[in-house]
């Protein structure tokens, strides 16, 4: 049967182009995300906002959803204040919400005909819901004072690999296909040659863009590396990345030192907070050189 399906436009000439084009686009999301909401919008009497946070929190583009939708709410000085989602849900209102986010697209819908792009972001949605979790608990113990927004930045970390993905499958396609035939390319330069721009730069683009929570614009400052949040989120995005695929990754051993120093705890406990049993330490140290199926980026 001949694929009906019309052409794809081409791709954005810039990154203003590029901003252009999310910016205009409706996000789709995860279709469990989708289902959740549908069961929480049929018991919405019983609905908190905590429970709506819970889903949000599952799913980097329903998440910048709501953040960017949350802009053209209140004062400048109210808006800035919306660091997190919960407080994002808590200004919307309950029924407004589910309004607002009714009958959304979902990522599976849109990448139906393209496989190899909906495998891949899907993985790395997988990477960023553990990055978070792990950014979650390490600020938990940090006795961080906003811990959910240590969580959403770890969620939004790979925001632009996520949308190019879901609005530029072929071009995500090309640039893990470079990555995976010669393990001596950098992930930045291939971005930069087949998008004229590392996803880096974009990431930042859309941080200012959509007024997104200062925290993820700092993550990308090295100036600000020292700082515990930054290293908190950092630490809990490679630890992510290198284990995605199984703990044997070469760098993981270094994660781990790291994050020992970040919450000044012995390397037993560490393994306990993963859930990772002490018989599985002989093995993080052992090399790995196998690649990501979905990974557009090499350390």
């Amino acid at each position: 049967m001949l694929d009906t399906q019309p052409p794809r436009p081409p791709a954005p000439a810039d990154l203003a182009a590029w901003l252009k084009l999310f910016g205009s686009a409706e996000m789709p999301v995860l279709r469990q995300t989708a289902r959740r909401l549908d069961e929480a919008r049929q018991n919405i009497d019983r609905v908190t906002g905590r429970d709506i946070t819970d889903i949000v929190l599952q799913d980097p583009l329903l998440a910048i959803r709501v953040l960017a939708y949350i802009q053209s709410f209140g004062s400048k000085r109210l808006r800035s204040d919306i660091t997190n989602i919960a407080s994002a849900v808590m200004m919307l209102g309950v029924e407004p919400f589910f309004r607002k986010f009714e009958n959304p697209q979902t990522i599976e819908a849109t990448l139906s005909r393209k496989p190899q792009a909906l495998l891949g972001v899907l993985q790395v949605i997988l990477r960023t819901q553990r990055a978070s979790r792990y950014a979650h608990d390490w600020a938990f113990a940090r006795h961080d004072m906003n811990v959910e927004e240590v969580a959403l930045a770890a969620l939004l970390s790979d925001l632009a690999e996520i949308l190019l993905w879901c609005f530029a499958p072929e071009l995500a396609i090309d640039i893990r296909s470079r990555l995976q035939s010669d393990r001596a390319l950098r992930s930045g330069s291939v971005q930069q040659e087949v998008l004229g721009f590392p996803l880096a730069e974009l990431q930042l683009a859309l941080c200012r863009e959509w007024h997104l929570p200062d925290l993820l614009t700092t993550l990308m400052d090295s100036s600000s590396a020292h700082l515990p949040r930054v290293q908190n989120v950092r630490l809990a995005v490679n630890l992510a990345r290198h284990s995605i695929d199984g703990w044997t990754d070469e760098a993981i051993p270094d994660d781990f030192a790291a994050i020992q120093t970040l919450l000044n705890i012995s390397r037993e406990t560490l393994l306990e907070r993963l859930q990772l049993p002490p018989e599985l330490l002989p093995g993080l140290v052992k090399q790995d050189t196998r690649t990501a199926e979905g990974r557009l980026w090499r350390p």
